[in-house]
């Protein structure tokens, strides 16, 4: 079996993602917060300047926030590899924040080497992978896929606008518009993420080769009643907001046997009532609704049948309805030369790994639009995610680590 000429170091690579967990972390949950745009991300994300600029990287932010540290000729088209530093509310520690920390390792462990690239090599921070204002803003801004008018509508769910986040630490929203690259300038897009689910811990593997990724619809419904006294309404007679959603999430499981595949997910995230008090009929009802899938027509058999069971319910409760898509992102194949070539890096190097999809959304499947992409996994315990339990075994870690290494140096021509 051929050794790698260069290798991660796990104990650096483990000081590196405790250095960016410092940053939100609430110790009452054991939880991580560091929504795109909140003082804890910009934050972490001087502090991960510092530590690019530390290793001598040429660093710079663009107008959406995404930040980039750029190892080997000052000129040319890049291999960008990397992922997030923002999580989502109470997350986990690995999400997004290990395939950035993994990124930066690797070029270390190439400088370590005296490996030196050919072809630059770029990490990438991402901003605002999450959603927190819908989509998957950093990528997509580096792909050119945003508006003005997208900029002007996004508003996360509690209502506070992407503008005023923005606004609040002195950045510009119209900036976000000159992140685009330009054609070419990207060679290819290579991420390490946590699986998120349970399939290489049920089957051994420490790491995932994806080759396609599940599109993402999100959708924002409000169901509109009449609150009234709880004592004094008869039950045939209440226009009850909640008891129309609650009958509609009961409607899932059959729209999925009806629409769906073994890849179809929907699922209702964030619910707020009102008035919300106990002696009162909710009146109204706003909720998120997730779709997913791996097909994008299946995924939009999925949509219209949803709101034609949301609008049925609505009609059965004296309920009014309006329904507001959030973001669209369409399911992707991602590269196949580069799957394979990620395949035969790891069989060469000794590296058991599974070719699979991703049922989770990943800055991969934007980039896969604008140059060819590549994602590896690595096993989730339990496959949790988004919750403070989320954790990857550092044995695992650090061969999805020395897969990247390896495919970075193929990639970027990387030699003494």
């Amino acid at each position: 079996m051929p050794r790698p000429s260069a290798t991660i170091d796990l104990e650096r690579l483990k000081t590196l993602l405790a250095g960016v967990n410092s940053f939100g972390f609430d110790p009452a949950t054991g939880g991580y917060n560091r929504p795109g745009f909140s003082g804890a991300d910009l934050d972490c994300r001087t502090w991960f300047s510092a530590q690019m600029q530390a290793d001598g990287l040429k660093v710079w932010s663009d107008g959406a926030l995404n930040l980039f540290g750029r190892f080997g000729p000052p000129d040319g088209p890049c291999i960008m590899a990397g992922s997030h530093l923002d999580t989502v509310v109470n997350g986990g520690a690995f999400d997004g924040a290990l395939g950035v920390c993994v990124a930066l390792e690797c070029v270390r462990a190439m400088k370590d080497a005296g490996l030196e690239p050919d072809r630059a090599i770029e990490v990438v921070a991402t901003s605002e992978e999450e959603g927190r204002f819908g989509g998957m803003l950093g990528s997509q801004a580096i792909t050119g896929e945003v508006t003005a008018g997208w900029i002007d509508g996004a508003v996360d769910a509690d209502g506070i606008r992407l503008s005023t986040a923005m606004a609040a630490s002195g950045l510009e929203p119209c900036h976000i518009l000159d992140a685009a690259r330009p054609a070419g300038s990207i060679a290819a897009f290579l991420e390490l993420h946590v699986e998120q689910g349970p399939v290489l811990e049920q089957e051994r593997l420490p790491i995932g080769i994806a080759e396609e990724v599940s599109g993402v619809c999100y959708l924002e419904l409000t169901l509109t009643g009449i609150a009234n006294h709880s004592g004094t309404t008869p039950m045939h007679l209440r226009s009850d907001a909640f008891a129309g959603l609650a009958e509609l999430a009961g409607t899932v499981p059959e729209l999925i046997q009806e629409h769906g595949t073994d890849q179809s997910r929907i699922t209702i995230g964030h619910v707020e009532l009102s008035p919300n008090q106990p002696h009162t009929i909710p009146g109204r009802a706003v909720f998120s609704v997730i779709l997913r899938d791996t097909c994008e027509e299946v995924m939009r058999a999925l949509k219209s049948g949803f709101v034609e069971r949301a609008a049925a319910v609505a009609g059965r409760h004296g309920l009014s309805l309006e329904t507001t898509e959030r973001s669209w992102l369409a399911p992707v194949r991602l590269d196949a030369d580069i799957a394979a070539r990620l395949s035969e890096l790891a069989d060469a190097h000794g590296l058991p790994a599974r070719r699979m999809p991703s049922g989770a959304g990943h800055d991969a499947q934007t980039l896969q639009g604008f140059c060819p992409a590549g994602l590896i996994f690595v096993p989730s315990r339990a496959g949790i995610s988004h919750a403070p339990e989320e954790h990857s075994d550092w044995e695992d870690i650090v061969q999805g680590a020395n897969l990247m290494l390896q495919a970075l140096i193929d990639l970027s021509g990387a030699s003494r």
